[in-house]
């Protein structure tokens, strides 16, 4: 199988990046090595042919050493060193290092919005976000200090073979870390691979931070979605759920998780845990996984942590009385008024949602709670074959997923709903904190670009719903 030469060819510019890896990054120890200090920065003449001779070979073996370390090299070539990261206002209420408080992650959790893809280039699933720079300005505007779904796979998986992907992810980030450096950017490790993870070469690191001999191969989707008693089934055309019992499933998420760190990420969603995890039911697989991933960050994540969350519909991910998760997440699950057209309410105990349900446990932090933390999200995921027809037995809203009914809305209605989902979880169960929608994909007809924004609608943004300043607002207190 034919690989992008950019994986194995690392240029001269990004050998000079991997110089800088290899002293923060213990499995890359063997991979190249630093320059003396007395050489580095320094530009050798031809009156010191000795010295350029030295320093020509330390390039060339830092070039063929980079080239077995790819997440160090083309996927995420600005890993963080301690050197680099900023000063943090300790006397901040968003100020943690290494472990969070519970008011401190409820503070993020209060300023968490939505903004699918942010930091990834191109055209996702087919999906346009051309906008970027008024999504910079809005987070700003708003005080925005958790983005969510920031950056994912949902199919196309070779693109990460482009170090471009993650030049843009970093880019990105950097842009807003340079007006607010405590905005807490979040990827997502999903429930869904396609067969084009087939085309994605599994990173020399990967192996060897799993203990495994370097193998040159790709990733397999077969060997990801795998199940127990039933062989391996091939993908359709949206992909099939990866299972975390699988080796390959493990290292394909570690692949994700370590790179998205690299690029500045402190968070991530994983996606539908039950069905990822439905072969693990005492939570053994998992525990052991995202310990490794903490423990990674622990030593290169911005500020020694990574949040992790994910959909819970039995309340939490908690194995001998400690949560696997820093706080728990679920759709809104928005109940339909059939007696008032396209008008809905939310209610405890509407199916499965997760209102007065977050399970009591020990955080990964330390601290103990009666009930996580958690967000709730208008979730996207289709439109029933019946629209705008009220029925409560299913999960749709007036037979539109969750973020799809909200945008059919007119903006006075929107901006009313936002303010009355805000203060109804605010006095209905405290624990839970509302994720505002401000990019998601939409199901419904709307304009070319088949997306909700929440941005004010101005030239910098036509297709902006106008939701920006009444989310303002309700931070704010006004």
């Amino acid at each position: 199988m034919r690989i992008a030469e950019t994986v194995a060819r690392p240029s001269t510019r990004t050998s000079r990046l991997v110089t800088v890896q290899v002293a923060h990054r213990s499995a890359d120890a063997s991979s190249g090595r630093l320059l003396p200090p007395a050489t580095r920065g320094r530009i050798p003449t031809r009156r010191d042919p000795i010295r350029l001779i030295l320093l020509s070979v330390s390039a060339a073996a830092l070039t063929l050493s980079a080239a077995s370390s790819w997440a160090a090299a083309d996927v995420s070539p600005n890993q963080p060193a301690d050197v680099a990261r900023p000063a943090f206002d300790k006397n901040s209420p968003f100020y943690f290092d290494g472990t969070i408080l519970r008011q401190t992650l409820e503070n993020y959790l209060d300023r968490s919005v939505t903004m699918g893809y942010f930091l990834v280039p191109g055209k996702p699933e087919g999906y346009e976000f051309p906008y970027k720079d008024d999504d910079i300005r809005l987070i700003r505007n708003v005080g925005a200090k958790f983005i969510g779904r920031s950056i994912y796979r949902w199919g196309q998986e070779s693109r990460l073979n482009d170090p471009a992907f993650f030049a843009y992810a970093k880019k990105m980030v950097d842009a807003v870390h340079a007006f607010d450096p405590e905005v807490i950017f979040q990827g997502c490790l999903f429930e869904q691979v396609s067969a084009d993870v087939n085309n994605l070469k599994i990173p020399a690191w990967v192996f060897t931070d799993f203990g495994l001999p370097v193998e040159d191969r790709t990733f397999s989707c077969d060997a990801i979605i795998k199940r127990q008693g039933r062989g391996s089934n091939r993908p359709g055309g949206r992909g099939r759920v990866p299972i975390i019992n699988n080796l390959e499933t493990q290292l394909w998420f570690y692949c994700l998780a370590v790179s998205y760190i690299n690029v500045g990420c402190e968070a991530f969603h994983l996606g539908q845990v039950g069905l990822i995890g439905a072969e693990d039911r005492d939570l053994k697989f998992y525990s052991e996984f995202l310990a490794k991933v903490r423990a990674y960050a622990k030593t290169h994540a911005r500020r020694h942590l990574v949040l992790m969350d994910g959909h819970v519909p039995s309340g939490g991910m908690v194995k001998d009385g400690v949560s696997l998760l820093d706080f728990n997440s679920f759709p809104l699950r928005i109940k339909a008024v059939p007696e008032k057209p396209c008008e809905a309410v939310l209610e405890v105990g509407r199916l499965d949602a997760l209102f007065k349900r977050s399970k009591g446990c020990t955080s990964p932090s330390g601290w103990r709670c009666e009930s996580l933390p958690y967000l709730v999200e208008f979730d996207n995921f289709g439109r029933s074959r019946t629209p705008n027809v009220a029925d409560n037995q299913t999960i749709f809203v007036w037979g539109w997923d969750e973020i799809s009914w909200f945008a059919l809305q007119p903006e006075e209605y929107r901006n009313h709903w936002l303010r009355y989902a805000y203060d109804w979880i605010k006095r209905t169960d405290p624990n839970g904190h509302l994720q505002m929608p401000v990019t998601r994909m939409i199901s419904c007809p709307n304009q070319p670009l088949r997306t909700y924004f929440a941005n004010t609608k101005s030239p910098a943004c036509p297709v902006g719903y106008s939701q920006e300043e009444t989310i303002k607002k309700i931070w704010n207190h006004e």
